[in-house]
């Protein structure tokens, strides 16, 4: 079993009290991937958000590597929240371990404790806008540099 202080890293835990954790872990789901293998399919359903407790992934989007993720950090949050086809591929670069939390597993939280649920959204859209913000800089950055060349 993970320890709650494994998931105090990532940032959709932020702000939980360990005992909160602890009534979550075991909603989750404990997986591991081969390297090479695919863990989310760009245009395929996803209904999970999953932590990298081991290992790195690429995030492929049209057979463009734009990002790699590794232990401590969180991808499929997107999909969970608005419920349409994955936006990318996730990829394993290494062996990875993960732990997921499905949109069931989200519902029983919920269920639950409706405090320690709206602390998870909160922080999963945090999450998001900071990884907007971070590709909003990315952009406009590349534009800049690529307008001043013309």
């Amino acid at each position: 079993m993970v320890h709650p202080s494994t998931f105090q890293k990532y940032g959709l835990f932020g702000g939980m009290l360990e005992d909160q954790i602890e009534n979550i872990i075991p909603l989750m789901e404990h997986e591991q991937f081969d390297a090479e293998a695919t863990i989310i399919s760009e245009g395929k359903p996803n209904d999970k958000v999953y932590f990298i407790i081991e290992g790195r992934v690429s995030v492929i989007k049209k057979d463009v590597v734009i990002r790699q993720f590794c232990e401590g950090e969180a991808f499929g949050e997107m999909e969970v929240l608005d419920i349409m086809p994955s936006v990318a591929t996730i990829k394993t670069i290494t062996p990875v371990i993960t732990m997921s939390l499905s949109n069931k597993a989200l519902r029983a939280v919920y269920n639950m404790d409706v405090k320690t649920f709206s602390l998870i959204i909160m922080n999963l859209a945090r999450d998001l806008s900071r990884r907007l913000r971070k590709m909003d800089e990315l952009f406009t950055s590349s534009s800049s540099a690529a307008s001043a060349i013309f």
